[in-house]
């Protein structure tokens, strides 16, 4: 039994990963992947001398997947949480404290946004459940035209866009609210009479969970492990170039005739190897459009008086670069040990890839410059890595979850082919570990494997 999967970021990783659990040790698994390396936006570089996360470097702790995979791949110790500090909103100059009792930013009342937006915004969050409500269930807009509609222009600047930025590189003109923000579409579609009744419908009950988590060692850990228990074979520097149907099953070049196939590719590629299969799925998936990114990450003297937060988000319009600050030593009790202290700078937003093209140089220095602006601290940065990211995020334009179905509804009738990856159910790291599982308990299930119910 011979099986590819197209694709070595987290959701391939992952899929090979249970493969190999439900057909055991004969079966033939092959991972293709066009970069250098495997892991996809997962990457643990160096500096200063030390491992460090370049691409995603948390996870949201509350969902079940990835302390799931961990204890199944006896790496329960690698699980680390906050520090619990909360991060800072730049705006107007300014650094806010994050309002608490959002939903990404949005109000669930007035109050919240005291101090962020101005007297005559708190006026019209306060009045706006005396306002009718418009709003047709199964429907879905932009989040900003909601936004801004019922709260004013000023929330989603300042509250929402800065939230957005961190998990999609977009905004919330880019981001529709039924895929990024599905517990308010349920509530609106339920006839919630108010964006704010929605809101406070939608919040998740109190908590005294970690709501994020991350790998002590890096992703690399988590990548290493999955890796050597796959136990596939792994082809780097190649690319999948054609998919079709084959004689036993399918056809995947370079590699040739295979029993089943998942695909954990970005949505443009999965598009251009589904045209000739699946070209309804494949039309959707090219309406799937990425946002790209870059990460300055700086090591700094220990000494450096960055703020007692986790990190600082920067609002829509402010006369900086970058988009945010991860202050990696405060957010990290495990990174706080280190000799030096460890910031990681954000660049790009959705429709703006122009500091892709920067050199290192200017990128580094735009970097100091503008955690100095933040932090009102003297930074001199001892070391410092770039990491570009080409398209490394899916934005959920309105209409996604339609999209989406659109998709899923032609891959179910193609027996022995799933899809797997993060345009799909969420862009976040345990998203993708339940895209991957899926795929792989699809494929398992075609070639005739008991699965687990």
């Amino acid at each position: 039994m011979r099986i590819a999967v197209i694709g070595g970021g987290i959701s391939g990783l992952v899929a090979a990963f249970r493969l190999r659990m439900l057909l055991g040790p004969d079966a033939d698994l092959l991972v293709l992947d066009r970069a250098d390396r495997v892991g996809g936006i997962l990457y643990t570089g160096e500096l200063a001398g030390q491992p460090l996360d370049l691409g995603a470097e948390a996870f949201v702790g509350r969902r079940p997947e990835m302390p799931a995979l961990l204890r199944a791949l006896d790496l329960e110790s690698q699980l680390v949480t906050p520090a619990g500090l909360r991060p800072l909103l730049w705006s107007t100059g300014v650094g806010h404290p994050l309002p608490e009792g959002t939903l990404m930013g949005i109000p669930a009342n007035a109050e919240s946004m005291r101090g962020l937006v101005d007297a005559a915004t708190v006026q019209q969050i306060a009045a706006e459940p005396d306002r009718p409500l418009a709003w047709e269930p199964g429907s879905d807009i932009d989040v900003y035209s909601l936004v801004t509609e019922r709260f004013g222009a000023q929330v989603a600047a300042r509250s929402v866009d800065p939230l957005l930025g961190g998990v999609y590189a977009g905004s919330s003109r880019s981001i529709g609210v039924r895929a990024a923000l599905p517990t308010l579409a349920t509530a609106l579609d339920n006839g919630a009479p108010s964006l704010t009744a929605a809101v406070g419908a939608a919040l998740p009950p109190p908590s005294t969970a970690p709501v994020f988590g991350g790998i002590r060692d890096g992703y690399r850990a988590l990548l290493d492990k999955l890796v050597a228990r796959a136990a596939a074979r792994f082809v780097t520097a190649t690319p999948g170039t054609r998919l079709a149907r084959g004689p036993r099953g399918w056809v995947v070049d370079p590699i040739g005739a295979v029993d089943a196939v998942v695909l954990a590719t970005p949505a443009p590629v999965t598009a251009r190897l589904l045209g000739a299969v699946a070209p309804v799925a494949a039309a959707a998936l090219a309406g799937v459009e990425l946002s790209s990114s870059v990460v300055v990450a700086l090591a700094l003297p220990r000494d450096t008086a960055l703020p007692q937060n986790s990190g600082i988000l920067v609002a829509t319009g402010e006369p900086l670069r970058a988009k945010a600050f991860t202050l990696s030593s405060r957010k990290w009790t495990h990174l706080a040990q280190r000799e030096t202290a460890l910031v990681r700078v954000s660049f790009g937003k959705f429709g703006d890839d122009t500091t892709l093209s920067w050199p290192d140089a200017d990128l580094i220095t735009a970097a100091a410059e503008d955690l100095a602006t933040v932090t009102g601290a003297a930074i001199e940065p001892t070391s410092a890595v770039v990491q570009r990211w080409p398209g490394g995020l899916a934005q959920y334009a309105p209409g996604h979850t339609v999209r989406i179905a659109a998709i899923e509804a032609e891959i179910v009738s193609l027996d022995g082919l799933a899809v797997a990856g993060a345009y799909l159910h969420g862009v976040g790291v345990p998203a993708c570990i339940a895209s991957g599982t899926a795929a792989a308990q699809r494929i398992a299930a075609s070639v005739g494997a008991e699965v687990p119910g």
